[in-house]
């Protein structure tokens, strides 16, 4: 029989919150973390916004001269980290820390400095490139940050698998944590890629919203009118751990991490299979891997990009999944709220999900105007409602195909 895990702690740096009580007032009220880019000159960009962290202080966080050594991704997740792992009241004096491990997902990790660094390279020679440079974009330096912020020497790795990277990442800490690898394991996303480099190249796929004339209404998740996601940057961390570990130290327990399920569309490189075939299977491994029946998931925190392809392709997969209970079951996407956190997007809507579990609220999908006739189930449009919610999936569809499901349900002695 495997083990059980559950969730202890849960840390967020996102655009409508930062920490756990700011981050699910927001959910509630649907607020939208969208609005025109500062963080460099946008003007000549078809798409002038985005869902970016006006009010994070890293030095809350991290001690000054680390900072300087950390692209934005690796320092909004160590801040994430430090939020959940003080939530999770965890005290690492009391642990043995071999049996800690950090896993995290991002897709495209410290794109920041390499437009920084290539800046100093060219106007000023090689020998004016930082020697932190490699160590600051590499993906795989997010956990190990964390990892050295507090002594964990258990497992430790990145993925990238775009926009599931995070559920991959959780998925596998679950597994490890139950073949007896580690204790507990911290584990989520993160990403900060709003940046020219990376808004021109989505741009230059199309893939962005150009609704610059009201960007709080642009990231429009399953309504007609969608034209593109919103770019977003952010981190969600929780802390998992094995209940029996979990229950010796008398933690608070939130939810029950329960399964995971994932698969590739194996079809093209960003546009999702038609008939949404491998994001069925993400879907049903990771419900049969949790050992509950499709009939006691009462929630799905949607994939849901606000592209037109997407969103029509997991509506499909949902359908095919549960059938003509599909309608019955809400369906929310929080990336109406704080747009498309790529590679950190899982870690953050399973964050909400948890919370709003605690809470007894669904998300709503915000700015959910005009049904498209496609994509026809209960999207919780606009309003959250007031619900409880004991079981529920959380899914993430990426480029390359990748398919990743989690399940989480609430946790019963």
């Amino acid at each position: 029989m495997n083990k059980r895990i559950v969730i202890t702690g849960i840390g967020v740096v996102t655009p409508i919150g930062i920490g756990n009580t700011e981050f699910t007032k927001a959910l509630k009220e649907g607020k939208s973390g969208v609005s025109a880019i500062e963080l460099f000159d946008a003007s000549a960009y078809s798409t002038r916004f985005a869902a970016s962290i006006k009010n994070f202080d890293p030095e809350k966080f991290i001690d000054k001269k680390r900072l300087k050594r950390m692209a934005r991704f690796t320092r909004l997740g160590v801040a994430a980290a430090k939020i959940a792992v003080e939530d999770s009241g965890l005290d690492t004096s009391k642990e043995d820390l071999s049996r800690i491990g950090v896993i995290t997902g991002t897709g495209i990790g410290g794109l920041d400095i390499i437009e920084e660094e290539e800046q100093a390279l060219l106007a000023k020679g090689p020998r004016r490139v930082s020697p932190f440079l490699i160590p600051m974009i590499i993906t795989n330096m997010l956990p190990g940050e964390i990892a050295i912020n507090y002594g964990f020497t258990g497992p430790n790795y990145a993925i990238t698998s775009a926009c599931a990277s995070s559920n991959n990442a959780m998925g596998d800490a679950l597994r490890l944590l139950r073949s007896g690898d580690a204790d507990v394991i911290v584990t989520g996303g993160s990403e900060g890629a709003i940046v020219p480099l990376g808004v021109a190249g989505f741009c230059s796929i199309k893939a962005l919203s150009q609704r610059n004339d009201e960007p709080q209404k642009a990231s429009r998740p399953f309504d007609k009118t969608r034209d593109g996601f919103v770019i977003g940057e952010g981190a969600g961390i929780i802390v998992l751990e094995t209940l029996e570990h979990a229950l010796n130290r008398r933690a608070r327990i939130y939810a029950e991490f329960a399964g995971y399920g994932a698969s590739d569309d194996a079809y093209h490189i960003t546009a999702p299979e038609p008939e949404g075939r491998a994001a069925v299977l993400a879907m049903e491994k990771a419900i049969i891997d949790a050992g509950i029946s499709k009939e006691k998931v009462d929630y799905i925190n949607a994939h849901g990009t606000s592209t037109i392809l997407n969103d029509k392709t997991e509506t499909f997969a949902i359908k095919k999944v549960f059938g003509e209970r599909a309608y019955k079951v809400p369906v929310s996407s929080t990336k109406s709220m704080i747009g498309h956190l790529l590679g950190g997007a899982a870690g953050v809507e399973l964050a909400a999900t948890v919370l709003a579990m605690q809470e007894g609220f669904i998300p709503p999908t915000i700015n959910y105007e005009i049904p498209d006739p496609e994509c026809d189930l209960d999207y919780v449009p606009n309003t959250a409602r007031i619900q409880q919610i004991n079981c529920a999936i959380s899914n993430s569809l990426g480029f390359g195909g990748h398919n990743a499901t989690v399940v989480v349900k609430r946790y019963v002695e």
